[in-house]
């Protein structure tokens, strides 16, 4: 199965390439040619003639004058592009945007894009971004920006056009599955600060975790968020991490995200032709939850970095994966700077799971599948209780009243949960059904154990 479109490391979207480093040490072209593998074989003489003849060709015939340095380029452009959907060469804007988003700010519209049949293809607009709360979705094709068709347009093009100062509007004409006819969004543009870790408490001491997207500090930023989550709420008793829509970003980050609830253990390994390329990543003693149940929630738009820390808890058996099967990006690209103003991002290795898991072109599969579902909700039936009706005896432990006002407002507050996300409601389910299989568990071990210490008659 091929992947079906093509990311860029461009303004208006989050870089999904995982970085084995961030930037390579050196900035000139000496030291990135330092970095670069050894290879004694000789060069294709016939073939570079051919490339010199072609070159000449286009130079003196082509009908509009076109200067060397952007002929070369585009030949650069050309040997990667044809690699493999990851590989680019980064110009200076594109290498400026990269380091922008592997920070977390930049310029732009808050989605994760690629090509799809000639139209742009949304993997997954960012949590709070302009795309986000215009109701921008996973899947959308966008095919027209402003007056301008998308079809023949190269991504950067499309890109380009989708930029543009702070507080100015765009646009997009788009085409979504189970829509009749295509529909227009009209969406600010702003500069986009990406908070890549967020956590909160859902109901009955249950947390929430989510990452939209792996940068420098998320690994950190993740750490700090669980540790708050404990320090509030001592009586702890499980933990959902949200992975959906998140298109990946740094791999140091994901297996820092990885080791935070792992004891021990392989991670992730990765392997290519270059050196240093075969890398094992290793768990450092100490899961910071000390073994607390975890959900981790995923979907079609959770790529490379997502799939790694997905992959890792799986195969250790840590967490249920749940959800939808993943993107499928197990590819490892590496920033290699020419100069101090351009690099190629290169592909040089695969990742597997600590199992020996491929995930490329296949994907995570979730243990349990939950459909993201469109929950309609019914027409409220009166609901009557006992302690509804007049004259009903009390309770002799009292508080009859007040437990059913609680219940009543649970179980509202568990339907609006539903009707929002319905994954995300199977997903507290899940854990709170863990726990109540470990209590009884726990319970009928302790009964065993006591009839064993009783005396013998």
């Amino acid at each position: 199965m091929s992947l079906p479109f093509v990311f860029r490391p461009l303004l208006a979207a989050l870089t999904t390439a995982l970085l084995c480093s961030p930037f390579a040490s050196a900035n000139s072209g000496a030291g990135a040619e330092a970095d670069a593998p050894q290879d004694n074989g000789r060069l294709p003489l016939e073939e570079l003639r051919n490339f010199t003849k072609v070159y000449q060709h286009i130079r003196k015939g082509y009908v509009e004058e076109i200067d060397d340095k952007t002929l070369l380029e585009y030949a650069i452009k050309g040997m990667l592009s044809e690699l493999d959907p990851h590989s680019s060469y980064l110009n200076a804007d594109s290498f400026g945007d990269l380091q922008e988003n592997t920070t977390g700010e930049f310029g732009g519209l808050g989605i994760e894009v690629g090509m799809e049949n000639g139209f742009v293809k949304v993997v997954a607009p960012m949590d709070g971004t302009p795309a986000a709360k215009a109701g921008v979705q996973p899947g959308d094709l966008i095919i027209k920006l402003d007056d301008k068709p998308v079809k023949g347009m190269g991504l950067g093009d499309a890109v380009d056009l989708m930029r543009g100062p702070k507080g100015t509007d765009i646009t997009l004409t788009i085409v979504r599955e189970g829509v009749d006819q295509p529909f227009e969004l009209v969406i600010t543009r702003a500069i986009i600060k990406v908070e890549s870790v967020r956590a909160n408490l859902l109901e009955d001491d249950y947390g929430y975790l989510r990452i939209a997207q792996f940068q420098l500090s998320t690994g950190a930023d993740t750490a700090r968020a669980v540790n708050k989550l404990l320090t509030e709420n001592p009586k702890l008793r499980g933990l959902i991490i949200d992975l959906r829509n998140n298109p990946g970003g740094v791999l140091q980050a994901s297996v820092e995200v990885a080791d935070t609830f792992l004891e021990s253990g392989l991670i992730v390994y990765t392997e290519g032709r270059v050196q240093n390329a075969d890398i094992r990543y290793e768990a450092k003693p100490g899961d910071l939850t000390q073994g607390m149940p975890i959900v981790v929630l995923i979907n079609d738009g959770s790529a490379s970095a997502s799939e790694i820390v997905a992959g890792a808890l799986q195969d250790h058996r840590r967490a249920v994966i749940l959800g939808t099967q993943s993107f499928g990006k197990g590819s490892v690209q590496t920033v290699i700077p020419l100069s101090e103003e351009a690099a190629i991002k290169l592909t040089t290795a695969l990742y597997f799971t600590p199992n020996g898991r491929s995930i490329q072109a296949q994907g995570i599969v979730p243990d349990i599948e939950v459909e993201r579902a469109k929950v309609t909700a019914l027409q409220p039936r009166l609901l009557t209780t006992e302690a509804d009706l007049s004259g009903h005896l009390d309770n002799a432990n009292g508080g009859d009243e007040a437990n059913s006002r609680s219940r009543k407002d649970a179980n509202k507050q568990k339907e609006n949960l539903f009707e929002r996300d319905n994954q995300l409601f199977e997903a507290l389910n899940l854990l709170k059904g863990i726990n109540v299989f470990g209590s009884q568990r726990a319970s009928l071990n302790a009964k065993r154990v006591a009839g064993l210490e009783e005396p013998q008659p």
